[in-house]
């Protein structure tokens, strides 16, 4: 872990922001598409790069908007990692969205948001909170090898079901679906039908696959070498060096997915997943939390 003074936050436009309040992560995911190069990592991706400065950045930019508007994070480096229990950069971020009035989407795999719960509630009720989540392996053994430092699968349904308890809307991520490995109907089905109980507003996928990049690529088949023996040959043999590697199965799943979500009125497509976090309604912009 390292620190910078970052000269801006805010990215975006077009009424919502996003932030990273840090770069890089200790998750150890074998898929993560953050290490790609494209991104232009200048020191290696688990020695996380923080934006000490961020609440400061993230203050002055907030006060100086008249048009509330909905701030994500979480795109690129999840805000809740290790570090963040000890730096709470996050939660001082949360506090200063609240106190100007903002919504929050928050993306993460992580159960430290937990802690946060309360905060959560009352950016809610003041505006609009979304919690993401992404779901890919019911499996907990799958789950360890999958995404190592990091809460199962069954746990971040349990995180989304407390959220569902304050009343606070949920996005499931479905993605990446690996090819040979998590791309199963029952595994498919098993997260599904837990969305469904703890009342998921959305279920976002891409595709049923995963995507992979210079960078990313070489981590994820050194990966599949030490713990799937003979996998990245036959990833080599389907796929060539393709960025996109949909499952053989992608059809079928995404039908399930599809049907399933229609059955139960959740958002299935990214774009209607997307308008839902991106948009904070005009009854909540005209209240103040000193209004409360």
């Amino acid at each position: 872990m390292h620190f910078t003074d970052a000269k801006g936050l805010l990215t975006g436009g077009s009424g919502h922001y996003g932030m990273n309040i840090y770069r890089g992560c200790s998750h150890g995911c074998i898929y993560c598409d953050s290490r790609s190069r494209c991104y232009q990592f200048t020191h290696p991706f688990e020695d996380i790069e923080v934006k000490r400065n961020a609440p400061q950045l993230l203050e002055s930019a907030l006060r100086s908007k008249r048009k509330k508007c909905m701030i994500g994070t979480g795109a690129m480096s999840d805000p809740y990692m290790h570090c963040e229990e000890e730096l709470q950069l996050t939660k001082r971020c949360l506090e200063i969205i609240l106190k100007y009035g903002f919504g929050a989407a928050i993306q993460t795999k992580s159960d430290l948001i937990l802690r946060d719960i309360d905060l959560l509630d009352e950016i809610n009720r003041c505006a609009k909170c979304v919690v993401q989540m992404t779901l890919t392996t019911w499996d907990d053994d799958l789950c360890r090898i999958l995404e190592p430092n990091v809460c199962n699968t069954k746990r971040r349904i349990e995180v989304l079901e407390e959220m569902q308890k304050r009343g606070i809307p949920t996005i499931v991520w479905m993605t990446p679906i690996l090819p040979f490995i998590n791309d199963t109907e029952e595994n498919i089905r098993s997260i599904l039908n837990e969305c469904i109980r703890v009342g998921v507003k959305g279920i976002m996928d891409f595709g049923m696959g995963l995507t992979l990049r210079e960078g990313d690529r070489e981590y994820y088949y050194a990966a599949l070498d030490r713990h799937f023996p003979g996998m990245k040959e036959r990833y080599v043999s389907r796929y060539g060096n393709a960025y996109e590697l949909p499952s053989p199965r992608a059809g079928e799943l995404e039908e399930i997915l599809q049907r399933t979500c229609k059955a139960n009125g959740i958002l299935s497509s990214p774009e209607d997943c997307f308008a839902f976090m991106h948009d904070l309604p005009e009854k909540y912009t005209q209240m103040s939390i000193f209004d409360l």
